[in-house]
């Protein structure tokens, strides 16, 4: 066991010291959030992209026989995957069991809510659509044609807007819940890839797209339409009234 001086430890816990300053002050400042968080969305992807690399390459024999173009496409499924699970996961807990929008009349209007951690949420999506639409492009068009730049350009204003000025983020949550139908997707075209479509696998994953689809881009979306209507009435009223 290795005894450190008095002076090394010492010397250690500055460095620390200095580390959980910088990390508080500028990293994790209000005004830093939305900048740090859209960067570590962008290295995640990163990361993400290279550890699917090497895993599928040392475990999964079908992605050795893959074409470039299939391996880019592996590679790439892996990140929405990874984000669609992240932002499936933090909507959920904002929209159903975070205190944040909870009905307090002290707490302000629900469509003008937003906190450090939601800001940070949407700051890794952000970076999610901005590595994405970066490989489509880089790629154009193996990862995907017109449509899907549209849509990601779209999906990324939107979330960024709603990131920068903290408005409608309980809204922006909601539609994000839809992500949820992502990783069945993505795991039908490996699936297939592999050449498992008559497997009862791929038989049982598409019925939870059918459902998954059903409940979070459609149920969801009508309660979401109605939900909208109602705040955006209620806003008009308030204002109307001058209470807002």
């Amino acid at each position: 066991m290795i005894l450190l001086s008095k002076e090394t430890t010492m010397e250690i816990q500055s460095y620390q010291n200095q580390a959980e300053l910088l990390l508080k002050e500028y990293l994790l400042a209000d005004s830093s959030i939305p900048y740090t968080s859209v960067i570590c969305g962008i290295f995640s992807c990163k990361m993400v992209y290279d550890l699917t690399q090497l895993f599928s390459s040392v475990y999964f024999k079908s992605y050795l026989i893959l074409s470039k173009v299939q391996r880019n496409e592996w590679n790439n499924r892996s990140i929405s995957t990874v984000h669609a699970i992240f932002i499936t996961v933090m909507s959920l807990y904002f929209v159903f069991w975070s205190n944040l929008y909870s009905d307090n009349r002290y707490a302000g209007m629900i469509m003008f809510r937003s906190s450090a951690l939601s800001t940070f949420t949407l700051g890794v999506s952000v970076g999610y659509f901005l590595a994405d639409i970066g490989m489509i492009i880089w790629f154009y068009p193996s990862l995907g044609g017109i449509e899907y730049v549209i849509h990601h350009f779209l999906s990324l204003t939107a979330v960024a807007y709603s990131m920068m000025t903290g408005e409608g983020q309980l809204y922006t949550f909601m539609v994000l819940i839809s992500e949820t139908t992502t990783p069945g997707i993505n795991l039908r075209w490996y699936l297939d890839t592999a050449g498992m479509k008559r497997s009862r696998a791929y038989l049982i994953n598409g019925v939870v797209i059918f459902v998954t689809w059903l409940v979070a881009r459609i149920l969801l979306f009508m309660y979401l339409f109605i939900t909208f209507t109602c705040t955006l009435i209620r806003l008009s009223w308030c204002t109307a009234m001058g209470y807002c």
